[in-house]
C-alpha cells in the first residue's frame, strides 16, 4: 500500500495530466499600416480624448462632466452588465473546483429489529438486542471522491470560463462607454435645442419688428393688406417651431436623466449656453485598435473560450479514472464508537472508457470546431467594422471642419442681405416677397450652421467611442 507521502505526490502528478486539443492563438485579422481618412489632415491641436477614461472632460463643460460621473454608480444597464460579469466569474470558481476531491463527512444512528426476543434477522453479531428485538447501530465517516484530470478536461473548462469572464467584463466596459457616449450626444442635443431656441426667440422678435414696419406702410397706404398678413403668417409659423423646441428638449432632458439612473421628474437641467469645444482627436495607428475596443477583445475572448471547448469535447475519447475512499467508525455502543476496533476504511479506484456512442463524440468535436470557427469569423467581423467605424468618423471630421467654415461664411452673408433688403423695403424699392425670402434664407442658415457645429461635437463622440473611449485591454481581469 502507498505510503501518505507517496500519495501526496502522486495527487498533484495526476492532477496535471496532460491537455488534448488544440493550442489557442490570436486569430489572424485584416490589418491596415494607417486609416486611409487620417491621410493629408492632421489635427492643429491634437488631443488625447480617445485615450483617457474621462475623455468627455475634453468638450469642457461642468454640467457634462457631472452628469456622465454617476453613469458609474447609477446607470442600470451598466448594472446588469456587472452583474453579468459577477455571474461569469463565479462560474470560474465553479469550474475550478474540479480540480480538487469531494469529502464528506457522514453520521447515522440505525436501529432494526423483529417480532421476537432475538436479533433482527441478518443483524450483525454485537450489536444491542432489548427484549423485544431492535438491534441499534451508530456509524461515523468520512469519504472523498476524486476524478484527476489526466486529459485536461477539467482545465479546458476553467481556460474556457475564465475567457467568457474576460470576455464578459469587455461588454461591462462595452455597456459602460455606450451609456457614457448616448449620455454626451443626448446633452449635445439638449445644448444645440437650447441655442436654436434663442435664436427663434430672436427672429420671433425680428418678426414682430417687421409686422411693424409692414403695419405701419400699410396704415399710410405704402403696401397692401397682403404684407400685413404675410408678415402675421411668417411670426405665427416661427412662434409655432419655438414652441416644438419644448417638448424635442423634454426628450432629451428625459433621456439624460434614465442615463443617469434617475426617474424623469426628478432631473430638471436649466437652459446652457453653446460652448461646447469639439476636440481634435487624433486616430492613432489602426493596429492599436484591437487593445483598445471592448466589442473587439469580447470577440477575442469568445473565440479562446471556444477553443478551449475543443479539447474538452477531444478529451472525452479518452478513459476516465476515478478514485474513491471511505473510513469511520461504526458500533452498536455509542460509548465505544471510536475505538480503534470499531474502525473501518475502504479504497477504490475504478476506469471507464466508452466503446461505442453512436458517433456523438464525434458530432460533439465537430460542433465545438464550427462554433469556433464561428467565433473567429464574428472577431474578424468586428475588427473590420470597428476599422469602417473610425473611418467614416475621420472623414467626418475632417469635411465638417470645412463646411462649418463655408456655413459661417453664407450665415455672415445671409444676415447682411437681410438688412439691405429691410432698408430696401423701407425706402419702397422692393416688394414684401424679397424680404420674406430673405429673412427665410437668414433663419435658415443659422440653424444649418447650429446644425454643423453639433455634427461636429456629435462626431467627435462617436470617434471617441469607435477608438474604444480609454479602454484597453489590460484592464481585462487576470483571473
Amino acid at each position: 500500500m502507498l505510503s501518505t507521502r507517496h500519495a501526496a505526490l502522486l495527487i498533484p502528478l495526476l492532477a496535471s495530466g496532460c491537455l488534448v486539443g488544440p493550442t489557442y492563438r490570436r486569430p489572424s485579422t485584416p490589418m491596415t499600416p494607417a486609416y486611409k481618412e487620417a491621410g493629408g489632415w492632421a489635427p492643429v491641436q491634437p488631443a488625447n480624448a480617445a485615450d483617457r477614461i474621462d475623455w468627455w472632460t475634453a468638450f469642457g463643460d461642468p454640467v457634462l462632466d457631472n452628469l456622465e460621473g454617476r453613469i458609474e454608480a447609477s446607470n442600470q444597464s451598466l448594472a446588469a452588465a456587472e452583474a453579468a460579469y459577477r455571474e461569469a466569474h463565479a462560474l470560474v470558481a465553479e469550474d475550478r473546483a474540479a480540480l480538487f476531491p469531494t469529502l464528506t463527512a457522514n453520521g447515522s444512528a440505525n436501529a432494526s429489529g423483529g417480532g421476537g426476543g432475538r436479533g433482527a434477522p441478518g443483524s450483525t453479531s454485537g450489536g444491542t438486542t432489548t427484549a423485544k428485538g431492535t438491534q441499534t447501530v451508530y456509524q461515523v465517516s468520512l469519504g472523498a471522491s476524486w476524478v484527476p484530470d489526466l486529459w485536461g478536461a477539467v482545465r479546458r473548462n476553467i481556460r474556457s470560463a475564465k475567457a467568457n469572464a474576460q470576455a464578459s467584463a469587455a461588454l461591462v466596459a462595452g455597456a459602460r462607454l455606450t451609456a457614457e457616449t448616448e449620455l454626451a450626444a443626448d446633452y449635445i442635443s439638449l445644448r444645440e435645442l437650447d441655442q436654436e431656441k434663442r435664436d427663434f426667440d430672436a427672429n420671433i422678435a425680428a418678426y414682430q419688428r417687421t409686422l411693424t414696419i409692414v403695419t405701419n406702410k400699410y396704415a399710410a397706404g405704402n403696401a397692401p393688406r397682403s404684407d400685413v398678413l404675410s408678415a402675421q403668417s411668417q411670426l405665427e409659423s416661427a412662434r409655432a417651431a419655438d414652441t416644438d423646441l419644448i417638448q424635442q428638449r423634454a426628450r432629451m432632458e428625459h433621456a439624460i436623466a434614465i442615463l443617469v439612473g434617475q426617474a424623469p421628474a426628478q432631473l430638471t437641467l436649466p437652459p446652457g449656453p453653446w460652448s461646447l469645444t469639439p476636440p481634435q482627436i487624433p486616430a492613432g495607428v489602426p493596429s492599436t485598435l484591437l487593445q483598445r475596443r471592448p466589442d473587439i477583445a469580447n470577440a477575442e475572448r469568445t473565440a479562446a473560450s471556444r477553443s478551449e471547448l475543443i479539447g474538452v469535447a477531444v478529451a472525452a475519447f479518452f478513459p476516465t479514472l476515478s478514485l474513491t475512499g471511505d473510513g469511520g467508525f461504526s458500533a452498536a455502543n455509542i460509548g465505544k464508537l471510536f475505538n480503534v476496533s470499531s474502525s473501518f476504511w475502504s479504497v477504490g479506484a475504478q476506469v471507464a472508457e466508452t466503446i461505442f456512442n453512436g458517433g456523438a463524440r464525434s458530432a460533439r468535436v465537430r460542433e465545438a470546431r464550427a462554433a469556433y470557427d464561428q467565433a473567429v469569423a464574428n472577431y474578424r467581423q468586428t475588427v473590420l467594422t470597428a476599422f469602417g467605424q473610425v473611418e467614416d468618423n475621420l472623414a467626418a471630421q475632417k469635411v465638417f471642419l470645412t463646411e462649418e467654415g463655408q456655413l459661417r461664411a453664407a450665415h455672415d452673408d445671409a444676415r447682411a442681405s437681410l438688412a439691405i433688403t429691410l432698408n430696401e423695403y423701407r425706402a419702397g424699392t422692393v416688394d414684401y416677397t424679397t424680404v420674406d425670402t430673405a429673412q427665410v434664407a437668414a433663419d435658415q442658415s443659422e440653424n444649418a450652421l447650429v446644425q454643423m457645429q453639433a455634427n461636429r461635437l456629435t462626431t467627435a463622440v462617436s470617434l471617441i467611442e469607435a477608438l474604444g473611449g480609454g479602454f484597453t485591454t489590460a484592464a481585462l481581469p487576470k483571473s
